[in-house]
Protein backbone atom coordinates (compact mmCIF):
# COMPACT_ATOMS: atom_id res chain seq x y z
CA UNK A 1 0.00 0.00 0.00
CA UNK A 2 1.45 3.56 -1.19
CA UNK A 3 0.97 6.78 0.45
CA UNK A 4 -2.16 9.12 -1.02
CA UNK A 5 -0.77 12.97 -1.80
CA UNK A 6 -3.86 13.89 -1.24
CA UNK A 7 -4.01 12.42 2.12
CA UNK A 8 -1.02 13.51 3.65
CA UNK A 9 -1.78 17.20 2.50
CA UNK A 10 -5.01 16.90 4.33
CA UNK A 11 -3.47 15.70 7.41
CA UNK A 12 -0.73 18.85 7.05
CA UNK A 13 -3.91 21.14 6.93
CA UNK A 14 -5.21 19.76 9.89
CA UNK A 15 -1.47 20.16 11.98
CA UNK A 16 -0.02 23.39 10.35
CA UNK A 17 -1.59 25.30 13.80
CA UNK A 18 0.47 23.20 16.13
CA UNK A 19 3.77 22.17 15.75
CA UNK A 20 4.97 21.25 12.49
CA UNK A 21 8.14 19.34 13.01
CA UNK A 22 6.15 16.90 15.82
CA UNK A 23 3.24 16.73 13.04
CA UNK A 24 5.20 15.59 10.17
CA UNK A 25 7.21 13.17 12.23
CA UNK A 26 3.46 11.58 13.50
CA UNK A 27 2.51 11.55 9.78
CA UNK A 28 5.54 10.00 8.73
CA UNK A 29 5.57 7.33 10.61
CA UNK A 30 1.85 6.81 10.26
CA UNK A 31 1.04 2.97 9.07
CA UNK A 32 0.52 4.50 6.12
CA UNK A 33 3.65 5.79 5.25
CA UNK A 34 5.72 3.11 6.93
CA UNK A 35 4.58 0.55 4.39
CA UNK A 36 6.06 2.89 1.69
CA UNK A 37 6.35 6.18 -0.29
CA UNK A 38 7.06 5.56 -3.87
CA UNK A 39 4.39 8.61 -4.77
CA UNK A 40 6.03 11.25 -2.58
CA UNK A 41 9.71 12.35 -2.24
CA UNK A 42 11.59 14.52 0.01
CA UNK A 43 11.09 17.39 -2.09
CA UNK A 44 7.49 17.34 -1.20
CA UNK A 45 8.11 17.14 2.83
CA UNK A 46 10.73 19.98 2.49
CA UNK A 47 9.04 22.02 0.36
CA UNK A 48 5.68 21.76 2.87
CA UNK A 49 7.52 21.60 5.76
CA UNK A 50 9.77 25.26 4.90
CA UNK A 51 6.32 26.75 3.95
CA UNK A 52 5.24 25.64 7.38
CA UNK A 53 8.11 27.16 9.49
CA UNK A 54 8.44 30.06 7.50
CA UNK A 55 4.74 31.04 8.34
CA UNK A 56 5.65 30.11 12.18
CA UNK A 57 8.27 32.23 12.09
CA UNK A 58 6.02 35.13 11.20
CA UNK A 59 3.56 34.58 14.45
CA UNK A 60 6.40 33.55 17.08
CA UNK A 61 9.15 35.15 17.83
CA UNK A 62 10.79 31.64 19.21
CA UNK A 63 13.20 30.14 16.58
CA UNK A 64 14.27 26.39 15.95
CA UNK A 65 17.47 26.40 17.20
CA UNK A 66 19.82 23.19 16.33
CA UNK A 67 23.52 21.95 16.45
CA UNK A 68 25.43 23.52 13.16
CA UNK A 69 26.62 20.01 12.30
CA UNK A 70 22.70 18.96 11.53
CA UNK A 71 23.02 21.53 8.72
CA UNK A 72 25.56 20.10 6.59
CA UNK A 73 23.70 16.90 7.14
CA UNK A 74 20.69 18.09 4.95
CA UNK A 75 19.27 16.03 2.04
CA UNK A 76 19.25 18.26 -1.21
CA UNK A 77 15.77 18.71 -2.45
CA UNK A 78 15.76 16.23 -5.23
CA UNK A 79 13.43 14.10 -6.86
CA UNK A 80 14.80 11.06 -5.89
CA UNK A 81 11.86 9.29 -4.58
CA UNK A 82 12.17 7.46 -0.86
CA UNK A 83 11.14 4.27 0.94
CA UNK A 84 10.73 3.85 4.51
CA UNK A 85 10.05 0.85 6.54
CA UNK A 86 8.88 0.03 10.60
CA UNK A 87 12.70 -1.11 11.03
CA UNK A 88 14.24 2.17 9.95
CA UNK A 89 11.95 5.01 10.04
CA UNK A 90 12.25 6.07 13.43
CA UNK A 91 15.39 7.48 14.06
CA UNK A 92 16.31 8.19 10.31
CA UNK A 93 13.49 10.58 9.77
CA UNK A 94 13.47 12.51 13.14
CA UNK A 95 17.49 13.21 12.47
CA UNK A 96 15.95 14.37 8.99
CA UNK A 97 13.25 16.56 10.41
CA UNK A 98 16.07 18.10 13.01
CA UNK A 99 17.64 18.68 9.76
CA UNK A 100 15.10 20.09 7.71
CA UNK A 101 14.13 22.31 10.77
CA UNK A 102 17.56 23.83 10.84
CA UNK A 103 17.78 23.87 7.03
CA UNK A 104 14.63 26.51 6.59
CA UNK A 105 15.07 28.47 9.77
CA UNK A 106 19.38 28.75 10.43
CA UNK A 107 21.84 30.75 9.09
CA UNK A 108 25.07 28.80 7.43
CA UNK A 109 28.70 29.05 8.09
CA UNK A 110 31.49 29.56 5.49
CA UNK A 111 32.45 25.84 6.04
CA UNK A 112 28.48 24.36 5.50
CA UNK A 113 29.09 25.93 2.23
CA UNK A 114 32.13 24.40 1.19
CA UNK A 115 30.91 21.54 1.99
CA UNK A 116 27.46 21.71 -0.41
CA UNK A 117 29.93 22.94 -2.91
CA UNK A 118 32.20 19.36 -2.25
CA UNK A 119 29.16 17.87 -2.84
CA UNK A 120 28.55 19.31 -6.67
CA UNK A 121 31.79 19.08 -7.86
CA UNK A 122 34.31 17.08 -5.86
CA UNK A 123 37.84 19.14 -5.63
CA UNK A 124 39.57 15.82 -6.45
CA UNK A 125 38.60 15.88 -9.94
CA UNK A 126 40.78 19.50 -10.87
CA UNK A 127 43.35 18.57 -12.87
CA UNK A 128 46.83 18.70 -11.08
CA UNK A 129 47.74 21.70 -12.08
CA UNK A 130 44.66 23.66 -11.07
CA UNK A 131 44.65 26.11 -7.87
CA UNK A 132 41.17 25.26 -6.63
CA UNK A 133 39.36 25.51 -3.58
CA UNK A 134 38.87 27.98 -0.89
CA UNK A 135 41.78 30.45 -1.88
CA UNK A 136 40.79 33.74 1.03
CA UNK A 137 39.38 33.00 4.16
CA UNK A 138 38.23 35.66 6.33
CA UNK A 139 39.80 35.71 10.10
CA UNK A 140 36.35 36.71 11.55
CA UNK A 141 34.00 33.76 10.94
CA UNK A 142 30.29 35.14 9.52
CA UNK A 143 27.35 33.66 8.81
CA UNK A 144 26.96 33.37 4.43
CA UNK A 145 24.08 35.79 3.38
CA UNK A 146 25.01 36.54 0.15
CA UNK A 147 26.52 34.55 -2.86
CA UNK A 148 27.75 36.17 -5.75
CA UNK A 149 28.86 33.60 -8.57
CA UNK A 150 31.40 34.90 -11.47
CA UNK A 151 33.39 33.72 -13.88
CA UNK A 152 36.10 35.92 -13.58
CA UNK A 153 36.98 38.22 -10.29
CA UNK A 154 37.89 41.55 -11.87
CA UNK A 155 37.35 44.97 -10.90
CA UNK A 156 33.99 45.72 -11.43
CA UNK A 157 32.49 42.74 -10.41
CA UNK A 158 34.85 43.56 -7.04
CA UNK A 159 33.12 46.62 -6.73
CA UNK A 160 29.71 44.69 -7.35
CA UNK A 161 30.72 42.45 -3.94
CA UNK A 162 31.24 45.29 -1.93
CA UNK A 163 28.27 47.04 -2.65
CA UNK A 164 25.55 44.33 -1.74
CA UNK A 165 27.53 43.15 1.01
CA UNK A 166 28.72 39.84 -0.04
CA UNK A 167 29.63 37.56 2.16
CA UNK A 168 31.39 34.65 -0.75
CA UNK A 169 32.88 35.24 -4.08
CA UNK A 170 32.39 32.01 -6.22
CA UNK A 171 34.96 33.06 -9.47
CA UNK A 172 35.21 30.35 -11.98
CA UNK A 173 38.30 31.04 -12.66
CA UNK A 174 40.93 31.41 -9.73
CA UNK A 175 41.84 34.67 -9.05
CA UNK A 176 45.11 33.47 -7.33
CA UNK A 177 46.75 31.52 -9.25
CA UNK A 178 50.74 31.28 -9.45
CA UNK A 179 52.60 31.48 -5.98
CA UNK A 180 52.97 35.08 -4.71
CA UNK A 181 55.87 36.61 -2.22
CA UNK A 182 53.87 40.02 -1.49
CA UNK A 183 50.70 41.53 -1.41
CA UNK A 184 51.08 45.13 -3.00
CA UNK A 185 49.27 47.25 -4.93
CA UNK A 186 50.97 47.43 -8.00
CA UNK A 187 49.25 44.22 -9.18
CA UNK A 188 45.28 44.19 -10.22
CA UNK A 189 45.42 40.51 -8.61
CA UNK A 190 46.94 41.05 -5.56
CA UNK A 191 44.92 44.59 -4.89
CA UNK A 192 41.69 42.63 -5.27
CA UNK A 193 42.80 39.90 -2.85
CA UNK A 194 43.44 42.58 -0.36
CA UNK A 195 40.28 44.11 -0.55
CA UNK A 196 38.66 40.96 -0.50
CA UNK A 197 40.53 40.35 2.80
CA UNK A 198 39.58 44.14 4.02
CA UNK A 199 36.03 43.18 3.64
CA UNK A 200 36.48 39.95 5.19
CA UNK A 201 34.76 38.04 1.70
CA UNK A 202 35.83 34.65 1.49
CA UNK A 203 37.35 33.35 -2.19
CA UNK A 204 36.41 29.78 -3.66
CA UNK A 205 37.00 28.84 -7.13
CA UNK A 206 36.02 25.77 -8.69
CA UNK A 207 37.34 25.99 -12.13
CA UNK A 208 38.50 22.39 -13.67
CA UNK A 209 35.94 20.21 -11.00
CA UNK A 210 33.49 21.93 -12.64
CA UNK A 211 34.91 21.41 -16.19
CA UNK A 212 35.42 17.42 -14.93
CA UNK A 213 31.88 16.81 -12.90
CA UNK A 214 29.21 14.58 -14.36
CA UNK A 215 26.12 17.62 -15.23
CA UNK A 216 29.22 20.29 -15.11
CA UNK A 217 30.45 22.86 -17.85
CA UNK A 218 31.33 20.88 -20.41
CA UNK A 219 27.85 18.72 -20.29
CA UNK A 220 26.19 22.04 -20.47
CA UNK A 221 28.15 23.26 -23.23
CA UNK A 222 27.50 20.17 -25.37
CA UNK A 223 23.86 19.82 -24.58
CA UNK A 224 23.74 23.13 -27.15
CA UNK A 225 23.31 20.75 -30.44
CA UNK A 226 20.77 18.93 -28.26
CA UNK A 227 20.63 15.46 -27.14
CA UNK A 228 22.95 12.48 -28.29
CA UNK A 229 25.01 9.63 -26.77
CA UNK A 230 27.98 11.49 -24.93
CA UNK A 231 30.84 10.48 -23.62
CA UNK A 232 34.15 11.89 -21.73
CA UNK A 233 37.44 12.65 -23.45
CA UNK A 234 39.66 12.90 -21.04
CA UNK A 235 38.60 10.33 -18.29
CA UNK A 236 38.91 11.69 -14.62
CA UNK A 237 40.45 8.82 -12.35
CA UNK A 238 39.87 7.81 -8.79
CA UNK A 239 42.12 8.80 -6.15
CA UNK A 240 43.29 5.38 -4.44
CA UNK A 241 44.93 5.47 -1.47
CA UNK A 242 46.81 2.05 -2.27
CA UNK A 243 48.55 2.10 -5.43
CA UNK A 244 50.57 -1.29 -5.16
CA UNK A 245 49.81 -5.02 -4.72
CA UNK A 246 52.23 -7.36 -2.77
CA UNK A 247 52.09 -10.81 -3.11
CA UNK A 248 53.47 -13.42 -1.16
CA UNK A 249 54.01 -16.41 0.49
CA UNK A 250 55.28 -17.58 4.54
CA UNK A 251 56.01 -20.70 5.80
CA UNK A 252 53.78 -20.45 9.20
CA UNK A 253 50.96 -18.54 10.52
CA UNK A 254 53.05 -17.24 12.83
CA UNK A 255 55.55 -15.71 10.74
CA UNK A 256 52.38 -13.87 8.62
CA UNK A 257 51.06 -12.42 11.87
CA UNK A 258 54.82 -11.32 12.32
CA UNK A 259 54.95 -10.21 8.81
CA UNK A 260 51.87 -8.26 9.04
CA UNK A 261 53.09 -6.34 12.11
CA UNK A 262 56.31 -4.72 10.69
CA UNK A 263 54.05 -3.90 7.11
CA UNK A 264 51.25 -2.28 9.65
CA UNK A 265 54.64 -0.59 11.11
CA UNK A 266 55.80 0.81 7.53
CA UNK A 267 52.10 2.37 6.59
CA UNK A 268 50.86 3.87 9.25
CA UNK A 269 49.25 6.61 7.55
CA UNK A 270 46.51 4.21 5.97
CA UNK A 271 44.39 1.11 6.95
CA UNK A 272 46.82 -1.56 5.67
CA UNK A 273 44.52 -3.82 3.45
CA UNK A 274 45.72 -8.01 3.31
CA UNK A 275 44.40 -11.31 2.24
CA UNK A 276 45.40 -14.70 2.71
CA UNK A 277 44.63 -17.66 1.18
CA UNK A 278 44.72 -21.04 1.71
CA UNK A 279 47.99 -22.85 2.92
CA UNK A 280 49.23 -25.74 0.67
CA UNK A 281 52.76 -27.38 0.52
CA UNK A 282 54.47 -24.36 -0.76
CA UNK A 283 53.35 -22.43 2.07
CA UNK A 284 50.72 -19.79 2.88
CA UNK A 285 49.87 -17.52 -0.42
CA UNK A 286 49.35 -13.62 1.01
CA UNK A 287 48.80 -10.16 -0.38
CA UNK A 288 48.72 -6.09 1.05
CA UNK A 289 47.71 -3.20 -0.61
CA UNK A 290 50.30 -0.39 0.02
CA UNK A 291 51.07 3.42 -0.57
CA UNK A 292 53.45 4.54 -2.69
CA UNK A 293 55.45 6.13 0.45
CA UNK A 294 55.24 2.72 2.09
CA UNK A 295 56.54 0.32 -0.92
CA UNK A 296 60.05 0.74 0.04
CA UNK A 297 60.00 0.12 3.39
CA UNK A 298 57.35 -2.68 2.67
CA UNK A 299 59.27 -4.54 0.37
CA UNK A 300 62.27 -4.61 2.65
CA UNK A 301 60.07 -6.12 5.39
CA UNK A 302 58.92 -8.63 3.00
CA UNK A 303 62.62 -9.68 1.91
CA UNK A 304 63.88 -10.10 5.22
CA UNK A 305 61.09 -13.09 5.71
CA UNK A 306 61.13 -14.47 2.18
CA UNK A 307 63.55 -17.37 1.75
CA UNK A 308 64.79 -17.52 -1.62
CA UNK A 309 62.58 -20.59 -2.94
CA UNK A 310 59.19 -18.52 -1.66
CA UNK A 311 57.59 -16.55 -4.38
CA UNK A 312 57.16 -12.91 -4.28
CA UNK A 313 55.84 -10.24 -6.59
CA UNK A 314 54.91 -6.45 -7.07
CA UNK A 315 52.05 -5.30 -9.03
CA UNK A 316 50.96 -1.49 -9.80
CA UNK A 317 47.28 -0.85 -9.33
CA UNK A 318 45.82 1.57 -11.59
CA UNK A 319 43.24 4.00 -10.54
CA UNK A 320 39.88 3.27 -11.03
CA UNK A 321 37.89 5.34 -14.00
CA UNK A 322 35.16 7.83 -12.80
CA UNK A 323 32.43 7.06 -15.09
CA UNK A 324 30.87 10.21 -16.42
CA UNK A 325 33.78 12.51 -14.57
CA UNK A 326 36.16 13.83 -16.86
CA UNK A 327 37.54 16.68 -19.52
CA UNK A 328 36.01 17.09 -22.59
CA UNK A 329 32.53 15.67 -24.19
CA UNK A 330 32.16 13.54 -27.46
CA UNK A 331 28.50 13.96 -28.59
CA UNK A 332 26.74 11.26 -31.06
CA UNK A 333 23.53 13.69 -32.20
CA UNK A 334 20.43 12.27 -31.54
CA UNK A 335 19.87 14.58 -34.78
CA UNK A 336 22.21 15.73 -37.20
CA UNK A 337 22.29 19.41 -38.20
CA UNK A 338 24.19 21.22 -41.03
CA UNK A 339 27.25 23.83 -39.56
CA UNK A 340 24.74 26.67 -40.12
CA UNK A 341 22.38 25.21 -38.18
CA UNK A 342 24.58 24.25 -35.16
CA UNK A 343 25.94 27.63 -35.47
CA UNK A 344 22.82 28.99 -35.01
CA UNK A 345 22.65 26.57 -31.98
CA UNK A 346 25.72 27.34 -30.36
CA UNK A 347 24.71 31.39 -30.53
CA UNK A 348 21.33 31.01 -28.81
CA UNK A 349 22.68 28.24 -25.87
CA UNK A 350 25.53 30.69 -24.90
CA UNK A 351 23.66 33.57 -25.57
CA UNK A 352 26.08 35.36 -27.74
CA UNK A 353 25.83 37.08 -31.69
CA UNK A 354 28.74 36.25 -32.71
CA UNK A 355 31.16 33.35 -33.37
CA UNK A 356 34.15 32.49 -34.94
CA UNK A 357 34.14 29.37 -37.72
CA UNK A 358 36.64 27.75 -39.44
CA UNK A 359 35.33 25.55 -42.24
CA UNK A 360 36.80 22.09 -42.51
CA UNK A 361 38.58 21.08 -45.61
CA UNK A 362 35.97 20.27 -48.05
CA UNK A 363 33.34 21.41 -45.83
CA UNK A 364 30.50 24.09 -46.05
CA UNK A 365 27.58 25.31 -44.18
CA UNK A 366 25.25 22.86 -45.56
CA UNK A 367 27.94 20.58 -44.50
CA UNK A 368 26.34 17.70 -41.86
CA UNK A 369 27.09 17.68 -38.26
CA UNK A 370 26.98 14.40 -36.51
CA UNK A 371 29.30 14.20 -34.20
CA UNK A 372 30.50 17.00 -32.08
CA UNK A 373 33.40 17.88 -29.47
CA UNK A 374 33.62 20.38 -26.97
CA UNK A 375 35.87 21.38 -24.22
CA UNK A 376 34.87 25.02 -22.63
CA UNK A 377 37.76 27.54 -22.22
CA UNK A 378 40.76 26.53 -23.68
CA UNK A 379 40.19 23.22 -25.39
CA UNK A 380 42.79 22.29 -28.14
CA UNK A 381 45.23 20.03 -25.62
CA UNK A 382 41.87 17.96 -25.32
CA UNK A 383 40.49 17.70 -28.49
CA UNK A 384 43.31 17.42 -30.42
CA UNK A 385 43.32 14.28 -32.40
CA UNK A 386 39.79 13.59 -31.60
CA UNK A 387 38.37 12.55 -35.19
CA UNK A 388 34.53 14.68 -35.11
CA UNK A 389 32.87 16.91 -37.57
CA UNK A 390 33.32 19.76 -35.30
CA UNK A 391 35.27 21.40 -32.40
CA UNK A 392 33.78 24.13 -30.51
CA UNK A 393 35.47 25.55 -27.78
CA UNK A 394 36.13 28.89 -26.82
CA UNK A 395 39.91 29.37 -28.03
CA UNK A 396 42.22 28.08 -29.98
CA UNK A 397 45.86 29.16 -31.29
CA UNK A 398 45.96 29.81 -35.30
CA UNK A 399 47.91 26.96 -35.99
CA UNK A 400 45.63 24.54 -33.52
CA UNK A 401 43.02 25.75 -36.21
CA UNK A 402 45.07 25.33 -38.94
CA UNK A 403 45.19 21.20 -38.15
CA UNK A 404 41.64 20.74 -37.44
CA UNK A 405 40.49 22.42 -40.87
CA UNK A 406 43.25 20.11 -42.24
CA UNK A 407 41.75 17.39 -41.49
CA UNK A 408 38.28 18.03 -41.99
CA UNK A 409 37.18 18.91 -39.00
CA UNK A 410 34.98 22.34 -38.71
CA UNK A 411 35.61 24.52 -35.29
CA UNK A 412 33.35 26.85 -33.46
CA UNK A 413 35.21 29.60 -31.18
CA UNK A 414 33.34 31.61 -28.73
CA UNK A 415 36.46 33.13 -26.85
CA UNK A 416 37.47 32.10 -23.90
CA UNK A 417 34.94 32.64 -21.17
CA UNK A 418 31.83 33.12 -23.32
CA UNK A 419 31.98 29.12 -23.59
CA UNK A 420 32.05 28.74 -20.01
CA UNK A 421 29.87 31.90 -18.36
CA UNK A 422 26.38 30.59 -18.93
CA UNK A 423 26.67 28.12 -16.80
CA UNK A 424 26.66 30.07 -13.66
CA UNK A 425 22.78 30.35 -14.23
CA UNK A 426 22.48 26.87 -14.28
CA UNK A 427 24.68 26.12 -11.19
CA UNK A 428 23.06 28.83 -9.24
CA UNK A 429 19.68 26.92 -9.41
CA UNK A 430 21.80 23.59 -8.62
CA UNK A 431 23.32 25.38 -5.11
CA UNK A 432 20.25 27.53 -4.31
CA UNK A 433 17.82 24.56 -3.75
CA UNK A 434 20.88 22.96 -1.21
CA UNK A 435 20.87 26.30 0.80
CA UNK A 436 18.06 27.73 3.25
CA UNK A 437 16.39 30.57 2.34
CA UNK A 438 18.68 32.68 4.51
CA UNK A 439 21.17 31.99 1.90
CA UNK A 440 21.01 34.53 -1.40
CA UNK A 441 22.77 33.51 -4.72
CA UNK A 442 23.23 35.95 -7.40
CA UNK A 443 25.16 35.86 -11.15
CA UNK A 444 27.41 38.44 -11.58
CA UNK A 445 26.10 41.03 -13.99
CA UNK A 446 29.39 43.01 -14.54
CA UNK A 447 31.49 39.92 -15.44
CA UNK A 448 32.04 39.86 -19.25
CA UNK A 449 34.31 38.28 -21.89
CA UNK A 450 37.31 41.00 -22.15
CA UNK A 451 37.21 40.52 -26.13
CA UNK A 452 34.32 41.88 -27.82
CA UNK A 453 33.47 42.12 -31.59
CA UNK A 454 33.09 45.73 -33.31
Amino acid sequence: MFADISTVQSKLRCFKKRKPERDILHILQSPLMLTGCRSLSWTFFSLTYRRLCTRRSLTSQAALSFSASTVSSIPPYTHSHCFFTSQQASVPLYSSLHSLSAHCSGLMELKEVLQVLEQLAPLSLAESWDNVGLLIEPSKSRPVKTILLTNDLTDPVMEEAEAMNCDLIISYHPPLFRPIKRLVQKDWKQRLAIRAVEAGIAIFSPHTSWDSVKGGVNDWLVGGLGSGQVSVLSQALGGASHSHKLEFTVRSTEELNTVMEELKACDSETTLQHSVGRPDNSGIHASVTCSDSALTPSVQTLLRHNAPSLSFSILKLEKPPLPGHGQGRLSVLDQPVTVATAIQKMKSHLGLSHLRLALGLGQTLESSVCTVAVCAGSGASVLNGVKTDLYITGEMSHHEVLDAVAKGTNVILSDHSNSERGFLAVFREKLAVRLPDSVTVVVSKADRDPLEVV
